[in-house]
């Protein structure tokens, strides 16, 4: 059974910078998609960024490109979410997600179907 575990969440100030963990076990696609989604209060779960383990290819939301760096471990199966230029905006719980086969756009929480149990990141400004 596939388990997803974030870590690397916490309090920093706008400016400052994180990086979140996702680690997979149990998990033996070789074609894949793995996403970093994010909730705030009040608001639906968005998108922030993905990648394609088979390719390569990645993701990302308008609103953290340029900021947010996405990369995977294959040896570790582990996706990192490097977020540098924290905004307050930023705040929110953040969720990894896996899905093998994407019937959707990979930015798309729809499309996913397995879930970690989040970690929350707070940007205070």
């Amino acid at each position: 059974q596939t388990q997803l575990v974030e870590s690397g969440g916490g309090s920093v100030q706008a400016g400052g910078s994180l990086r979140l963990s996702c680690a997979a076990s149990g998990y033996t696609h070789s074609t894949y998609f793995m996403g970093w989604f994010r909730q705030a209060p009040g608001k639906e779960r968005e998108g922030v960024a993905a990648i394609s383990i088979s390719h390569g290819n990645t993701y990302y939301a308008a609103s953290v490109k340029g900021r947010f760096t996405l990369s995977h471990d294959n040896a570790k199966n582990t996706l990192y979410l490097q977020m540098n230029s924290l905004k307050p905006e930023d705040t929110a719980l953040y969720y990894c997600a896996v899905e093998e086969f994407l019937l959707g756009s990979p930015l798309a929480p729809s499309s996913y179907n397995t879930w970690g149990q989040g970690t929350q990141v707070t940007v205070s400004s």
